[in-house]
């Protein structure tokens, strides 16, 4: 498991949905810690903007279909519970979804 990588989970108030891993390398590596910090992913109807707290994935980060990352809440999960790995987030959506976490979480950038 690896930062920026996309993994299906099953949510529990929800059916399995893709997670993209946000926890430092260090912690996904570390089989010490069982948890990561994670973002639940949805699908996207092709002709649906992203709303103000996503960022919009597709074929490009390895997913079959085009896929809404929410970007306004982390989630925590256990290591354990991922499922099969889906795809990694391409090198300029991984700084589109740090902007929007800064952004819809209102933490300062710089």
């Amino acid at each position: 498991m690896r930062q920026w990588e996309i993994y299906l989970f099953p949510f529990r108030e929800e059916r399995p949905h893709p997670a993209v891993i946000i926890s430092n390398e260090e912690r996904c590596v570390n089989h010490d810690l069982e948890y990561v910090n994670a973002l639940i992913c949805t699908s996207a109807r092709l002709n649906r903007e992203a709303k103000k707290h996503e960022v919009v994935l597709n074929a490009a980060d390895g997913l079959d279909w085009k896929t809404a990352v929410r970007c306004d809440v982390v989630y925590l999960l256990p290591k354990g519970e991922f499922r099969e790995l889906r795809g990694k987030v391409s090198p300029q959506r991984r700084v589109a979804i740090a902007r929007k976490i800064a952004e819809t979480l209102r933490l300062p950038m710089g």
